[in-house]
């Protein structure tokens, strides 16, 4: 829907305006609770925003700062919006109601619905008259409600022409012409309309200006109206007397948006995700002083946020510009672009990539603006590093007249520096500020971390020792403890200041394979160190033996005696982990050695229990042995060192 401007101030012509800026403030975004953007105006004496949202149908009504003060609902697809000209009324076109809302813009009270014809689409006060476009497919047409009389009089079907659809309607501030026009169409057709008698006279009609019209604006002034189509690629601007072309604002692709402040500056909007989103004109000027290209705000895909379809206004005072963006994952935001008719200032900063602590180097850059900047203008330089981490002021830098500027510094502190420089502004430019990082060189640093490498029994209690070396100031050292396994998070174990020896030692209960890690942050001298220490962890892990007669010791080990008809049981208690498997291991003793008879993986319950009954033939007067092992990885995770268990020895009798 077309953007309109609160008629509170006197409109002046393009030729005869002329801008007055201070130094810009910071720009401001705040998120929007809406699906869908149709129309947004502005109200000076409240300041107020007001956004139509036909999807949830509701009207979102926000601060100058985007803070949401107040949501006006039960406005099923409501689109265009219009304020009186004392900005005390909120004129809204509610399409799936057929009425027209009126709002007191102080409370949000809703103060009157006038049932207007199907689908009123736009409003525009001209005449002393609130005009609107209405009508479904085949039926657009032009009414109007006259407001003059105790009771308002709504007058229907005044032009059923030429509108397949309804039109979209504009007019200026205290002007008795209407222009309107086709949405979406190409070529775009257009008309404008004298209502000085009540009733809609039109005087010329076209049908070649552009295609797929997304917004229209009638100047303060009413002699000419600018058109956001989305071909041809610039903002066309139009005679309202008789509708013929009469300059063009140079944007990019796609246009969308139009917005003209009281005063006559432009804001020209376009759908462009690859170039800025919107371009700033100085009153009768052609040529943009200020561009705006709005950042990505999708956390999960990529593409820069696009200006919404006819979504710009100025605030009456020309202090700010309001521009409705959205996301490719459909979050709109209200963004408050304060001073925009202030040239920006553009700030470069080239410093080395790399330098040596204590060696001067230097800072050179460019400042340059749309606009002349003054001679000889200053720029405030700040060095940000380890040793001053809030800025720490420099000489001020004089910038020479082709706009360059150099100094020199004698970085004190190694790591990362960071020179930025600021422009202040002027009473002609925004502020403006460039920077850049240089690496600086420190000392490198010792740091040690013992037990890498080494394997320990389950749960053993292990003392981990960070050694460091000599450093400029911090003698501070963390340890960090990473056990294997996702569920088990890496964790700050101890933080502190080192012995006098350079020592911090701490004590862990190792149950599982665990990546030690220790680190040293730096200073402003010393070059930051990390070392890491892996000791692995065995698992608990035994055997028990049941089914058998009787034991004895014998050839050194103590025997389990079984019956040739009993097959053994083996109950195998291994530390639990999900999914993990012990290996049963079988081997005989033969001709004074042993062989492999055999191992297969069982799997362990939540207990970590494995029971193995060996069945089968068994032969009397072998010696056999098992033993239950955690391998690690084959057995399911490597969350543990490779552990194997103790030997049972067992034989079989008649």
């Amino acid at each position: 829907m077309r953007t309109l401007t609160t008629a509170t101030t006197l409109a002046v012509l393009f030729s005869s305006a002329v801008l007055t800026a201070t130094p810009a403030d910071a720009d401001t975004t705040a998120s929007l609770p809406v699906e869908q953007t149709a129309d947004i105006v502005v109200d000076g004496v409240h300041q107020r925003v007001f956004v139509s949202d036909p999807s949830n149908g509701k009207i979102v009504v926000t601060d100058y700062t985007g803070n949401v003060v107040r949501q006006l609902t039960d406005l099923p697809g409501v689109v265009g919006l219009e304020l009186s000209a004392d900005s005390g009324t909120l004129y809204a076109a509610v399409r799936d109601a057929d009425v027209i809302a009126a709002f007191d813009t102080a409370t949000g009270v809703e103060t009157a619905r006038y049932p207007v014809g199907d689908n009123p689409l736009s409003v525009a006060l001209a005449g002393g008259r609130l005009w609107f476009g209405y009508g479904g497919p085949g039926e657009g047409n032009i009414g109007s409600v006259d407001l003059s009389g105790e009771q308002p009089v709504v007058t229907l079907a005044q032009e059923g022409r030429v509108w397949y659809l309804a039109p979209m309607l504009d007019a200026a501030p205290g002007s008795s012409t209407v222009i309107a026009a086709a949405i979406g169409g190409s070529p775009v057709s257009l008309a404008s309309y004298d209502v000085s008698s009540g009733t809609p006279t039109r005087t010329v009609f076209t049908n070649g200006t552009g295609g797929n019209l997304g917004d229209l604006q009638v100047t303060p002034d009413g002699r000419h109206v600018i058109v956001a189509s989305g071909a041809p690629y610039h903002h066309q601007v139009l005679r309202t007397s008789d509708l013929t072309e009469d300059g063009s604002y140079t944007s990019d692709s796609s246009p969308n948006a139009i917005a003209i402040a009281p005063d006559g500056a432009v804001a020209a909007g376009v759908s462009g995700p690859y170039e800025p989103d919107v371009y700033i004109y100085e009153p009768g000027a052609t040529k943009s002083i200020r561009e705006y290209d709005f950042p990505d705000t999708d956390p999960t895909v990529t593409g820069k946020d696009e200006l919404a379809a006819a979504g710009l206004a100025w605030a009456p005072d020309g202090s700010r510009l309001f521009a409705i963006t959205s996301n490719f994952s459909g979050t709109y935001s209200l963004r408050v672009l304060e001073a925009p008719t202030t040239p920006a200032t553009s700030i470069t900063v080239d410093a080395p990539a790399t330098a040596t602590r204590a060696k001067q180097l230097t800072v050179k850059g460019k400042v340059s603006s749309r606009v002349a900047l003054p001679v000889g203008i200053k720029l405030t330089a700040t060095r940000t590093d380890l040793e001053s981490p809030s800025g720490k002021a420099l000489a001020t830098v004089t910038v020479k007249t082709d706009g360059t500027y150099s100094f020199v510094d004698t970085p004190p502190a190694g790591g990362k520096v960071t020179y930025t420089l600021t422009y202040a502004g002027d009473a002609g430019h925004a502020s403006g500020t460039g920077s850049d990082t240089v690496e600086v060189s420190r000392t490198s640093t010792t740091l040690t971390l013992n037990n890498n490498g080494k394997v320990y029994s389950y749960g053993a209690d292990v003392g981990f020792t960070a050694h460091l070396g000599t450093t400029y100031k911090n003698r501070k050292v963390e340890i960090w403890a990473d056990p294997y396994g996702s569920d088990k998070p890496n964790a700050l174990v101890k933080s502190g200041t080192v012995n006098s020896s350079g020592n911090l030692s701490v004590v862990l209960d190792l149950k599982r394979d665990t990546k030690v890690t220790a680190k040293f942050a730096g200073d402003a001298r010393s070059a930051p160190k990390t070392v890491t220490s892996t000791a692995g962890a065995k698992v608990k892990v035994s055997t028990s033996v049941s089914g058998h007669y009787k034991t004895a010791y014998t050839s050194g080990h103590t025997y389990y005696y079984f019956k040739k008809t009993k097959n053994p049981l083996f109950t195998n208690t291994m530390t639990a982990y999900p999914g993990r498997k012990q290996r049963q291991q079988f081997e005989v003793y033969y001709n004074g050695s042993w062989y492999g008879s055999g191992s297969k993986y069982f799997t362990l319950d939540s207990a970590g229990v494995s029971k193995v009954e060996l069945t089968g033939e068994h032969q009397t007067g072998q010696r056999m042995r098992v033993r239950s092992s955690y391998i690690n990885d084959s057995s399911g995770d490597t969350v543990n060192s490779t552990t194997y268990g103790a030997w049972k020895y067992f034989t079989f009798t008649s």
